[in-house]
């Protein structure tokens, strides 16, 4: 288990290092007019000039990365161009409201599609097609057309729950929860589409096994051979599924974020990619890499303890 450990944590190092430096070269046409726009349109070109050099970006690229990762091992994400406020505070107040939006989406959908995959795959007939057409039906409709729906039905129409904003959840538990309920909803509809197909598919394949008719055959109960046996060969290709799912959650939970007016780092992104803010995006593109490593660590870590051939293919 140490050896897979240390051989995800060096690939997840490599990967931060890689998207920082692509990172860089993907803001860098855009660079001539960052000073130009902070300054605005009615400022000179010697001040223009001067404020390119204030902010460093006169340097070659290398030297701007070289200079950033130095800062950025030292926890330093460096100074939005547009306000003083250092990048690591406002990520730090915007990271809670999509934390607990991509975790509470990524146990519902875990929980949802496991569930679906497996009825799906020991019922077949009926269950199974009523399944696969709420499957892509729900897979036919984007996250935010989802998200409009709910909150003109269940805010605006019928108001059960809020439409917009974020209570964080030391101030009130209770509307915290309904602050993120539309949201969580809407994200996991969509969500769960890609995990439960993978899991069902794993499963019919488990159940039509001789492995999985010779233990029936045996007299074994059907809830001993669905947890022992059906859940667990299921798992992993599940679990990868999910690890897959959670990149996307965090693409989808920008445009959620603008929908419920959610303070998250999705509605900061847009914010700062609009102004050019690049200290900013690479910021939240930073940390959203960094979820995206711990998550798919976590995944590696619970696949290898439930399958022993990951442990000693390691």
């Amino acid at each position: 288990m140490s050896t897979l450990l240390l051989k995800r944590a060096l690939s997840g190092f490599t990967l931060i290092l890689a998207i920082s430096f692509i990172a860089q070269l993907l803001v860098l046409p855009g660079i001539d007019n960052i000073a130009r726009n902070v300054l605005g349109e009615l400022a000179s070109d010697e001040q223009v000039d001067q404020k390119a050099v204030e902010l460093g970006l006169d340097r070659p690229l290398i030297v701007r990365y070289g200079d950033w990762l130095l800062r950025a091992t030292q926890g330093d994400l460096g100074r939005s161009y547009f306000t003083p406020q250092p990048v690591t505070e406002a990520i730090a107040s915007r990271l809670p409201a999509t934390l607990s939006l991509v975790i509470a989406v990524t146990a519902l959908t875990a929980l949802i599609a496991f569930a679906l995959g497996i009825v799906a795959a020991i019922n077949r007939g009926s269950v199974d097609r009523i399944l696969q057409v709420l499957v892509t039906v729900a897979d036919a409709l984007p996250a935010f057309v989802i998200a409009i729906f709910m909150a003109t039905v269940f805010a605006v129409q019928l108001r059960w729950l809020p439409a917009t904003g974020y209570v964080p959840l030391h101030e009130s538990p209770v509307g915290w929860l309904a602050s993120l309920t539309l949201p969580v909803i809407a994200m996991t509809i969509s969500g769960v589409v890609g995990v439960a197909q993978h899991v069902r598919s794993s499963a019919i394949t488990v159940v039509k096994s001789d492995y999985f008719r010779t233990r029936r055959s045996r007299g074994l109960p059907s809830r001993y051979l669905l947890m022992t046996t059906v859940l667990r060969n299921s798992a992993t290709p599940g679990m990868a599924a999910l690890a897959v799912q959670v990149v996307g959650l965090l693409g989808a939970s920008v445009v959620i974020e603008v929908v419920f007016a959610l303070p998250g780092l999705g509605s900061l992104a847009v914010q700062a990619a609009l102004r050019s803010d690049i200290p900013v995006i690479l910021g939240i593109l930073m940390t959203y890499v960094v979820i995206v490593v711990i998550v798919n660590l976590l995944v590696d870590l619970l696949i290898a303890w439930i399958n022993p051939k990951v442990r000693m293919n390691a």
